[in-house]
């Protein structure tokens, strides 16, 4: 999972090498936190928040059939 949201998220900015993503895992949560620069924050997020929120629709449809869930945010 980590690996096909870093490279989704490598696609959409502008400073691919910033993008970094810290994998806490848990027993039945996995928690990713997005950093990148400063002025790629607003392309993760796009309008309405729905680019992020696509990313989060496949990262917990991923999770469900690991029987887990899956949190992503997107940290300044």
């Amino acid at each position: 999972m980590k690996v096909l949201l870093e490279t989704i998220a490598k696609a959409l900015v502008d400073v691919p090498n910033e993008v970094q993503i810290t994998e806490i895992d848990g027993e039945k949560t996995i928690i990713f936190e997005l950093r990148c620069n400063e002025k790629d924050v607003g392309k993760i997020i796009g309008k309405s928040g729905k680019t992020v929120g696509a990313m989060r629709v496949l990262l917990n449809s991923i999770a469900a059939k690991q029987g887990r869930k899956a949190l992503l945010e997107v940290v300044d």
